[in-house]
């Protein structure tokens, strides 16, 4: 009961993260970084926002109302100083393929998608307060590399009619989408689009290759916007953001019915996930390198709050960026507040300079949404899985080709990939390694098969791999049932716990059952190196006495030399398990292999 009050008592402290930082902005030199930093972050944002919000579906501007409050709040809210957050590539993605299927009317689809993003914002809430962060890693990394591989193929395909100025028919699967975009393409492509696009995505490489510290995202929308206006791109039929609606965004209550709502907690559920996932991940890169100290609960609590911020002042789900929290600390911002500052930013740009945007391409903002996630498709993690475990890569392979399949249904494909990420959890733990261990010449101790190793006609050493419970109790009996079911002068068998952490009800019943089944038929059984948490287990629970206490060992040498001595083998070298031998001399009996 006083470990539940103290956590409650825990939740005021959770909404009042900023106090860390504030007073070290009475450091003029951590005020001017954070200022400079959050201008700097401002001036990426701003573009980047409108591109992600037409993305999602939304009109240009409710980006950057997205890119507003929440920004301020998740700073606030959040414990990492740096984490600059906001709209997103994949969160966008997500939103259009959620709400893709309610399509009536424009003002119902920016209403869902607040709704989205208030749910989205409520579950990490909750999830926060609950310290229940350890949600996400269900989400394994394979799985995340086959998704975000999957997404930004999405995303950048989807651009493709941006690109060259032609808009297909919506179809079931993006796939057929995009094959009647290039269809289409290729018989009406607009030049003038064409070009815009190939000004606008030379500009950013060119930058970026060869003068990486330009923000060549600004540049590239001020000069294409210049050229639009100048040259009366409009009017040659390209296509330009429009107008902007002046002024900072009103409070708005998201309005869905119930029945929507319900089914939109699924999608709302991965986002939350897969946002919050992307936002841990870049913070605790930063938190490595200012060695700070990250709270993930606490995170959970900032990016659950800056959606709450969205959805209510109609903006959509956002999300930790790791292109502008890598810009945010590369520009020295020292605390929070340089997201302050980017939403004050953001907020002037709202009220003053949005006449400006009106000449902006389509084809630009199609070109920031393109550069943003091309270097994010990565194949190398893939074939490093395949390495390291092939059943990982296999999952990646899969969730890759179901996305791409499934999309725009996306977290479909995301969550049949934790299924089977769980699925071969729970068969690996249900199965694992159960080995017959001998002497090497080396003097350790090894698994026999492996080695090729002589075993002991009498004497049975066996290693089990994995915690003792209830998937896999069974498999641990019926395993030493069929090992010793072929030596019928088998008189004892010593079992090494040390691998073994945990032992649960079903555990021990199996080994009580073992000790009556092998004392009937006349072998004894003996216990190697058990964890002092387990060994508490047998004492509670009288295993230890029903096995007898002179049948546990601190090691396996101890237990074999026990089991020698009472076969009377009185030279040890006449046993394959020779504890003697020139290895042991030198200290490396119980090195486990």
């Amino acid at each position: 009961m006083q470990a539940v009050m103290s956590f409650i008592l825990e939740w005021p402290k959770m909404f009042v993260p900023f106090r860390s930082w504030l007073g070290e902005l009475r450091d003029p030199s951590v005020l001017r970084a954070d200022i400079l930093a959050g201008i700097t972050v401002a001036l990426v944002l701003v573009p980047q926002s409108m591109a992600y919000a037409q993305l999602a579906g939304l009109p240009a501007y409710h980006g950057l109302y997205a890119s507003f409050l929440p920004v301020m709040i998740a700073a606030l809210f959040g414990s990492s100083r740096q984490l600059a957050t906001g709209p997103v590539a994949i969160v966008s993605l997500m939103t259009a393929s959620t709400l893709e299927p309610y399509i009536t009317s424009p003002e119902t689809y920016i209403a869902y998608a607040m709704t989205l993003a208030l749910l989205v914002g409520v579950f990490q809430i909750i999830l926060g307060l609950l310290r229940m962060g350890i949600l996400v890693d269900f989400l394994s990394h394979p799985v995340v590399i086959g998704f975000t591989n999957a997404a930004c193929i999405i995303i950048a395909t989807s651009q493709i009619g941006k690109l060259v100025g032609v808009s297909a028919e919506k179809e079931e699967r993006h796939y057929e989408h995009v094959y009647n975009t290039i269809m289409l393409g290729i018989e009406n492509a607009h030049g003038e689009t064409i070009l815009m696009s190939v000004l606008a995505l030379g500009l950013m490489y060119g930058l970026k290759s060869y003068l990486p510290r330009i923000p060549g995202v600004l540049v590239a929308v001020v000069i294409t916007t210049l050229v639009s206006f100048g040259f009366g791109y409009e009017e040659m039929g390209g296509r330009v953001v429009g107008n902007i609606p002046e002024g900072l965004p009103g409070m708005v209550m998201p309005s869905v019915n119930m029945d929507v709502i319900s089914e939109l907690i699924p999608a709302a559920v991965a986002i939350s996930l897969i946002g919050f996932m992307e936002a841990i991940s870049i913070a605790k890169v930063m938190a490595a390198r200012t060695r700070q100290r990250l709270n993930s609960s606490q995170e959970l609590v900032g990016q659950g709050m800056g959606n709450l911020a969205a959805s209510l002042f109609q903006g959509y789900a956002v999300s930790g960026s790791f292109s502008r929290s890598a810009v945010n600390i590369a520009a020295g911002a020292r605390t929070g507040f340089s997201s302050v500052i980017t939403g004050l930013v953001v907020a002037l740009t709202l009220l003053f300079l949005t006449p400006l945007l009106y000449h902006l391409p389509q084809a630009t903002l199609a070109s920031v949404i393109i550069m943003a996630v091309v270097n994010l498709v990565k194949i190398e993690p893939i074939v490093h899985a395949w390495k390291v475990q092939k059943s990982d890569a296999v999952i990646s392979v899969i969730v890759l080709i179901l996305t791409l399949y499934l999309a725009p249904h996306l977290e479909t494909g995301l969550f049949v990939g934790v299924g089977l990420s769980i699925f071969i959890f729970l068969l690996r733990s249900m199965r694992p390694k159960f080995v017959e261990v001998s002497r090497h010449e080396d003097g350790t101790l090894r698994d026999a098969v492996e080695h090729h190793l002589e075993v002991s006609g009498e004497i049975s050493v066996f290693r089990f791999d994995m915690p003792l419970y209830f998937a896999n109790a069974g498999y641990l009996e019926d395993m030493v049932l069929e090992s010793i079911s072929k030596k019928p002068d088998l008189k004892y068998v010593i079992l090494d716990m040390e691998p073994i952490t945990i032992v649960d009800a079903t555990g021990e019943e199996v080994l009580q059952g073992l000790t009556n089944r092998l004392r009937h038929i006349g072998v004894d059984l003996l216990i190697s190196r058990t964890k002092h948490q387990v060994q508490d287990v047998f004492d509670e629970s009288g295993f230890t006495e029903l096995l007898g206490k002179e049948n546990f060992f601190r090691t396996r040498n101890a237990a074999i030399k026990y089991a020698l001595d009472n076969l009377g083998v009185m030279d040890f070298k006449e046993s394959p398990l020779n504890p003697d031998m020139s290895g042991y001399a030198r200290g490396m009996t119980d090195k486990t292999i």
